[in-house]
């Protein structure tokens, strides 16, 4: 896909999740989070590396997200399964974030710490954005504890999951899945 209708689709997910999910309803959120991953997927030459990274957003989503909402320091909108876990909308983006990092943002795969400064300041805004804009989710107070965890976490993730699409992305085609 091209990496300028990749970034411009992947904005369309994030604006349908959050503005959805600010209205109460996870579903839509997580209808285009799958769509953009299934189109990725399908458009990917490496289905089962993008596959796997998926997953391992899946898996650092639930570890950040869900650490936020059981702690108490945020309160996601349309918090379906659970308050006290990572909402599906939630988890869906960052499934289709990740995949950004095979296409578009594929640039920090090689520079891990500007993945780790995006994922420390870019997360905390856009999570700010949604609570602000449009009441996705709302921080407990002072709401900068809740800013400065997510900023934690964003830091840990994207580096590491910017190296896994690298790692994929090197892996031989019988590994990483070329065309499978």
């Amino acid at each position: 896909m091209n990496a300028w209708v990749e970034f411009v689709a992947y904005q369309a997910v994030w604006f349908v999740a959050v503005i959805a999910a600010g209205n109460g309803y996870a579903w839509p959120g997580m209808l285009t989070a799958a769509a953009f991953v299934g189109v990725q997927w399908l458009l990917s030459p490496r289905r089962t590396g993008l596959t796997m990274l998926a997953a391992f957003a899946l898996l650092a989503g639930t570890l950040v997200d869900g650490a936020l909402a059981l702690s108490g320091l945020a309160r996601y909108a349309a918090a379906w399964p659970s308050p006290q876990s990572a909402p599906a909308w939630i988890l869906g983006l960052w499934c289709a974030f990740a995949t950004t990092l095979a296409g578009s943002l594929r640039v920090f795969q090689t520079h891990l710490y500007a993945a780790a400064l995006l994922g420390a300041v870019g997360a905390p805004l856009a999570y700010l954005g949604a609570a602000r804009g449009w009441s996705a989710v709302a921080f407990a107070e002072p709401a900068w504890r809740g800013l400065a965890s997510l900023a934690a976490g964003w830091a840990l993730a994207l580096p590491a999951l910017a190296w896994s699409a690298r790692r994929l992305a090197q892996a031989p085609a019988s590994t990483a899945g070329a065309g499978a």
